[in-house]
């Protein structure tokens, strides 16, 4: 993991969940534990399975999820969230309640 940028301890944060899919997919795994790479796929249609692939190898890297394959000639792919990747769910929750605040608040100004 690269050190923080600007020397701020939220940027340090930042630096681990940027990424145009990564908090949909950790929120994926706070919510419904252990998931497949096909299961994360579905819930994310948007998404390439190259960009998902990129995403998961970084969130892994970063020490926030664990790869685990399973089965013996059909290989199964789990992805599941560390010890690490757990204590960010109440950044996530966070997060969520800041941007439903300020979305109302975007909603109630346009109109």
């Amino acid at each position: 993991m690269d050190p923080p940028r600007y020397d701020c301890a939220a940027d340090a944060t930042m630096s681990v969940i940027e990424g145009r899919w990564k908090t949909t997919i950790l929120c994926l795994l706070v919510k419904h534990g252990t998931l497949r790479f096909s299961e994360i796929r579905k819930m994310i249609p948007p998404i390439s399975p190259r960009i998902l692939t990129k995403q998961l190898r970084e969130l892994e890297s970063d020490g926030i999820i664990d790869r685990n394959v399973t089965g013996d000639r059909l290989s199964k792919v789990e992805y599941s969230l560390t010890d690490r990747g757990r204590s960010l769910g109440p950044v996530l929750e966070c997060l969520a309640e800041w941007g439903l605040e300020n979305m109302l608040k975007e909603i109630v100004r346009l109109k």
